[in-house]
């Protein structure tokens, strides 16, 4: 990341009710040398998360009376508003902010309060979605709750916590599930929440423009599932695309398939530009820029689709025809 980013960083903890976030917030602020701002979510007139956060010097605001997905999206950017003037007027002192959703919370509407406020925009930086899932009580959930896959495939990260109460078996078939559902999000096994910390904090994987200069190939897979309802699609391209008919088929899909695509991200090879053109969206927000030089890499499009229902040989047969003449 660069030092000079004057944005905060942000890391959203997503995951099903009982998969363990508290603890791994608690794990964070514990181990981290960063001063942490926490904004608890909790579902209800009367909430009880941010009493079993432990309270260190870091700043620990709950906002109740519903979901942060829903009905109280303006309370959540009043708060970070809020956050962000104190800091600049030396108020209070933080480095990062950690946003604990509640467990019934699709992170979608979060996630696009960072991508379309003007002053979101300005003063913070997604850092990374992670989401916690209980390894054991996991499939239930898959099968009862949208949720629970909604989490999942908005994840950068997957934490599989709880993994002493599963067999191996049972822990193999369940990472080759996730990884048909969210292949591009990196997956670690943990007990009792506890995780590395450089594995969650300060990667930027969200920032898909960060990624691409840390790893330029990191988008460089070519798996599509449809085993699940929410499922993914890969898609790689070595001919130069044609700007204006990709801007016209995004703008298309997104206006009639907006609501189905979760997440959709790419780096593309674009006739007569020499660097790359690097883009993703949530749902209907989408927005991309050019960013650095293809050098001697290969100049290969790779495109990356989680969503409901994705019809793949329709969006393929579309990005085929986004190629340059």
């Amino acid at each position: 990341m660069n030092e000079n980013e004057p944005r905060i960083p942000v890391t959203i903890v997503t995951g099903y009710l009982g998969s363990g976030k508290t603890t791994f917030i608690n794990h964070i602020l514990k181990h981290t040398e960063e001063k942490v701002a926490v904004i608890v979510n909790e579902y209800g007139d009367i909430g009880i998360d941010d009493q079993l956060i432990e309270q260190t010097e870091e700043e620990i605001i709950e906002i109740n009376s519903g979901c942060i997905c829903c009905n109280v999206r303006k309370d959540l950017i009043d708060t970070l508003s809020m956050l962000a003037i104190s800091r600049k007027e030396k108020m209070i002192e933080f480095d990062r902010v950690v946003i604990e959703t509640t467990g019934l919370a699709d992170p979608a509407p979060v996630i696009q309060t960072f991508l379309m406020d003007k002053e979101m925009v300005n003063d913070f930086l997604i850092d990374s979605v992670c989401s916690l899932l209980d390894a054991k009580h996991i499939s239930r959930h898959l099968e009862q709750r949208g949720e629970a896959l909604s989490q999942i495939a908005f994840a950068d990260i997957i934490l599989i916590n709880k993994t002493d109460l599963v067999t191996n078996v049972h822990l193999t078939n369940l990472i080759k599930r996730l990884e048909k559902i969210n292949p591009a999000a990196s997956m670690c096994l943990c007990e009792d929440s506890q995780v590395d910390l450089d594995k969650v904090l300060g990667i930027y994987s969200f920032d898909l423009q960060e990624k691409v200069e840390l790893n330029p190939e990191f988008l460089n897979n070519n798996h599509h599932y449809h085993d699940d309802e929410i499922s993914s699609l890969s898609l790689q391209e070595k001919r130069p695309l044609d700007l204006r008919k990709l801007n016209l088929w995004i703008s298309f899909l997104v206006q009639m398939q907006g609501e189905s695509l979760y997440r959709y991200k790419g780096v593309l090879n674009i006739e007569g530009i020499d660097k790359r053109f690097v883009f993703q969206g949530v749902h209907m927000l989408f927005a991309g820029e050019e960013k650095s030089v293809w050098g001697s890499c290969s100049r290969v499009s790779e495109l990356v689709f989680i969503g409901k229902n994705l019809n793949k040989k329709e969006l393929e047969q579309q990005f085929r025809r986004c190629v340059s003449d």
